[in-house]
């Protein structure tokens, strides 16, 4: 019909918040940064993996604006990545698949930087309502998990 759907624009602006908490942004007021994220594959977790990809992209084009001396001062303050984790059966898992994510009893996307602070949490209970003991299990699981991707993030920006 010519419009996007209400998930689509959601993920969206999820992706857009999660940039933009990492960003000096008055560094680069005078410009638009415009992030096209698609995931080709995924099975689950698509929206954790478009803003692990984005901030890919977004440090590629700043990069590329440094080149060209178009800004002078690299306005990311610090890398971002996000990764889906739930309770499976009373038991954390990270990274959840379709099948996983199906049967959680508690699912949740966490949007983290490089030194481990939050910028966003999107938790949901469906089957069972989630103790502050399994958050944070949760939470520690999706750290590691984060940290290992923006490992990947900068290997992948340094080739």
């Amino acid at each position: 019909k010519g419009k996007q759907s209400g998930r689509t624009q959601e993920i969206q602006r999820l992706i857009g918040r999660s940039l933009r908490s990492i960003i000096d942004l008055e560094e680069i007021k005078d410009l638009q940064i415009i992030v096209d994220c698609d995931v080709i594959q995924a099975d689950g977790g698509t929206r954790t993996a478009s803003i692990s990809g984005a901030f890919v992209a977004l440090q590629l084009c700043i990069n590329n604006l440094l080149t060209k001396r178009i800004i002078n001062k690299n306005p990311i303050i610090e890398n971002i990545a996000a990764i889906s984790c739930g309770m499976v059966e009373s038991v954390p898992c990270l990274d959840l698949d379709f099948e996983e994510d199906q049967n959680a009893d508690v699912d949740a996307n966490f949007v983290i930087t490089d030194s481990g602070k939050l910028v966003e949490v999107q938790m949901t209970s469906e089957k069972k309502l989630c103790s502050e003991e399994s958050f944070n299990m949760m939470l520690n699981l999706a750290k590691s998990g984060v940290a290992k991707i923006i490992q990947f993030q900068k290997k992948t920006i340094s080739d």
